[in-house]
């Protein structure tokens, strides 16, 4: 036996839930527009059109001032590869960076975390010392230890006589790049340091107290109970500083200018020369497509193995 289906007029208290339900969702949607609309706006604007951009403008020979815009497809991608010996030079010397610069400023990050997590009575001010170096603009910081490595260096070399102080700093190939890693390292290492202190507050002391009690050492407490917990927070530091260091630009080129004879040259230095320098604007774009992919994978890599890391512990 079929169920009757009523067609009779629908009563006002229903028709008045359903003008409410439809006025309450109409209401959550504006909100969400007027909270979310404007940075989606502006991410759009900012991001993702320019993005776009240059993805066409890399398949152009554009010198970035004329208004006329040639299309050569993939002739700027096969020049990089095959006549650019500049670039691929650049993009070695930013890797070897890179790996140099993420080991050693997420170490001395974690050693001022550790430090730090202690019971001292000063670790609040010595907090405030390690940052500050964060906070200053790489342009400046440059600058200062420029002049560190120029003038200090030699003076105090003069002094001692101590040969670490009279090595040609930014003159010479091999201690100019790891002149640019201790600066690198120094100006990061206290932002790092900022979030292992946070994980490590979040460590359960009683399972420390529970491992010293049964004979644990201090290192076997730090490699199999401290740093299996705070994984995470290692995930967070390797991203920032491999992104960071792929990407430097401003110590780079206020310390060597990618000197001396562009052996300490960035990718980013490269690419801005290339686009605002030499008016190869189609060119230098290109070449930034091919850096933000390479970025890109780096990173995913990285992810995809520390998070397997974390699950594992």
């Amino acid at each position: 036996m079929e169920p009757k289906i009523q067609t009779g007029p629908v009563s006002p208290d229903v028709q008045m839930k359903a003008v409410t339900k439809k006025k309450f969702k109409y209401k959550s949607l504006l909100t969400y527009a007027a909270f979310v609309g404007p940075a989606l706006l502006f991410f759009l604007v900012i991001q993702i059109l320019p993005f776009l951009m240059g993805v066409y403008y890399s398949f152009t020979s554009w010198n970035g001032v004329s208004s006329v815009v040639e299309w050569v497809g993939f002739d700027n991608y096969k020049k990089i590869f095959t006549d650019d010996k500049t670039f691929f030079n650049s993009f070695m010397f930013t890797t070897k960076f890179m790996f140099a610069a993420v080991i050693i400023s997420n170490l001395i990050g974690f050693s001022f975390a550790l430090l730090l997590n202690a019971a001292l009575k000063t670790r609040n001010i010595l907090r405030t010392v390690f940052f500050i170096p964060n906070v200053i603009g790489g342009l400046l910081l440059g600058f200062i230890w420029q002049f560190i490595f120029v003038k200090g260096f030699a003076s105090l070399g003069n002094m001692t006589d101590i040969g670490f102080f009279k090595m040609p700093w930014l003159g010479d190939e091999k201690t100019a790049f790891w002149g640019i890693v201790i600066v690198f390292a120094w100006q990061i290492s206290g932002y790092m340091m900022v979030i292992y202190v946070a994980a490590l507050q979040g460590v359960d002391n009683s399972l420390l107290e529970a491992a010293k009690m049964d004979g644990a050492s201090n290192w076997t407490l730090l490699t199999k109970i401290i740093i299996p917990l705070i994984l995470p927070a290692f995930t967070i530091c390797f991203f920032l500083t491999i992104s960071m260091a792929f990407k430097i630009f401003d110590l780079n080129i206020s310390l060597t200018g990618g000197g001396p004879f562009n052996s300490t040259q960035s990718v980013a230095i490269n690419i801005y020369q290339e686009a605002f320098q030499n008016n190869r604007y189609g060119l230098g774009t290109a070449k930034s497509i091919l850096f933000f992919v390479v970025v890109a994978v780096f990173t995913t890599i990285q992810v995809m193995v520390t998070k397997k890391k974390e699950v594992e512990a």
